[in-house]
């Protein structure tokens, strides 16, 4: 046998095929028309997404693209269902039951939080390692960590928001008090309720012209004085609802005690007397007589012929006989 020369340079390892590839499953063999892959190492701007989500076996396609989407955006992008709806062509309803399967098996989180303003909004965590408990993440098990290595936490907590006590926060400016309205010269209390049953009444027109219990008892005694100088409710709900701002109101009880000031009709026309026209006399009752002619009864102020007896002596132009 002939001595091997040893200048001769070490051939290249050929790719592993069939199941000697690393990422093949034991006991498959390779499909002939399968997927290939044509790779290039990414420098910039990519993400790490595990194979876990990527393979899921009972997430849709849908949540698993949705799952990678919300991997890949940076810390405090919107990730409301409306802001999602809006980038893909999805609609709503996908997209929140896309949401709902990505919480269902641990890969996203949802928290409601108050804000220190005291608005209620909801705090979005994407997971790329879930833990939830009895549910198997990965179809394959994890080689372990090193114990020199610290393990990264899998899902941390959101840092929770600093309690803000009420002291330290910048007060509101106090909020301007509304115009005088017009006062009643007797503001009677059944007045006052057909006034408070009106104004509440204003938003059956407009849900924008609702108004508070404080507003309502403010304006009021307004409503009263027009409902004194004999104005019909109607006209009144007609005069502070017609001819609004195209832009709306912004703060309509404002609005409607300057209406009711500025627009107050005037007093009824004064009237010298109250009392009533005097009424006519009552007529005279005569006392009941007898007819000289006829003998009969009719009433008259002195004795003497009744009606037609005075008719017939008129016509024949003779007297008439008294009766014996």
């Amino acid at each position: 046998m002939a001595v091997q020369n040893p200048n001769v340079p070490p051939h290249a390892h050929a790719r592993p095929t069939g199941d000697k590839h690393p990422n093949r499953r034991p006991g498959t063999a390779p499909y002939p028309g399968g997927l290939q892959h044509h790779n290039t190492r990414h420098t910039t701007r990519f993400t790490v997404i595990g194979n876990h989500l990527a393979q899921h076996r009972e997430l849709s396609l849908l949540a698993i693209g949705l799952g990678t989407h919300l991997q890949s955006l940076p810390k405090g992008a919107r990730a409301d269902i409306k802001s999602l709806a809006g980038r893909f062509p999805e609609g709503t309803t996908r997209i929140a039951a896309a949401l709902r399967e990505l919480e269902a098996h641990g890969y996203l989180r949802r928290d409601r939080h108050r804000t220190p303003s005291g608005r209620i909004v909801t705090r979005t965590t994407s997971c790329n390692q879930p833990a939830a408990p009895g549910r198997a993440v990965e179809d394959h098990p994890v080689p372990p960590v090193p114990a020199a290595a610290p393990r990264a936490p899998q899902c941390p907590e959101p840092p929770a928001a600093p309690e803000s006590r009420r002291d330290s926060r910048e007060p509101r400016p106090p909020r301007r008090a509304l115009p005088d309205v017009p006062r009643p010269a007797c503001p009677a209390p059944a007045a006052l309720q057909d006034a408070v049953d009106l104004l509440s009444g204003l938003r059956r027109h407009d849900p924008h012209l609702l108004l508070s219990a404080a507003d309502t008892a403010h304006l009021a005694p307004g409503v009263v004085a027009w409902l004194e100088r004999e104005v019909s409710p109607a006209a009144v709900r007609h005069a502070l609802i017609t001819d609004l701002p195209a832009e709306g109101l912004r703060r309509p009880a404002a609005f409607f005690a300057q209406r009711l000031t500025a627009q107050l009709p005037p007093p009824p026309p004064f009237r010298a007397s109250a009392d009533p026209a005097p009424a006519d006399p009552a007529p005279v009752r005569h006392p009941v007589r007898n007819c000289d002619g006829c003998d009969r009864g009719f009433r008259a102020a002195e004795p003497g012929l009744c009606r037609e007896c005075r008719a017939k002596a008129t016509t024949a132009g003779a007297s008439v006989v008294p009766w014996p």
